[in-house]
């Protein structure tokens, strides 16, 4: 099974291109995490993972995503590899993630408000509204189920119809 998922940032915002059918692709990559820090200097490193998403797929992220973005991408792990035009001999090879599916990550805050605007210029801060806190009902109060008269009592699993 090749099923690859990957949670990070946008590196740069995605460039929808065109084949010469018509065909919408779109390239980019995304910055995912590594899950330890480095001891000596306690940075977490990150992976730089290429990534290609086609059709509606590509044109959903070039609209919809931006760099910084906080994305999750799901598809299939792929090698290309091919010959360098300039040296016959050389082979370069690259690893890239053809993408299925996208979604995204993070709060609407966090991921621009999904075309809300990302600042109100606003530098006086307030403090939010306190809310009273939710009541806990005691043992004496009586919750209403309505009308039971529609069904009946079963008292044993013999009388289960399945």
């Amino acid at each position: 099974m090749n099923k690859t998922v990957l949670v990070g940032r946008l590196t740069a915002d995605p460039e929808l291109r065109q084949t010469q059918s018509g065909v919408a692709s779109c390239r980019f990559t995304v910055a995912v995490n590594r899950r330890y820090a480095d001891k000596s200097t306690g940075e977490r490193q990150a992976d730089f993972i290429t990534c290609v998403a086609w059709r509606q797929t590509a044109e959903f992220v070039s609209r919809y995503f931006s760099k910084g973005k906080m994305i999750a991408v799901e598809g299939e792990l792929r090698n290309n590899n091919y010959q360098d035009r300039n040296y016959p001999d050389v082979t370069h090879y690259c690893t890239e993630v053809l993408v299925d599916n996208v979604e995204f990550c993070g709060s609407k805050n966090e991921s621009g408000g999904y075309g809300a605007p990302q600042n109100n210029y606003n530098n006086s801060y307030s403090a939010p509204p306190q809310e009273a806190a939710p009541q806990q009902p005691t043992a004496n109060d009586s919750m209403s189920y309505g009308d039971l008269s529609d069904f009946e009592e079963i008292l044993s699993d013999g009388d289960v119809p399945f």
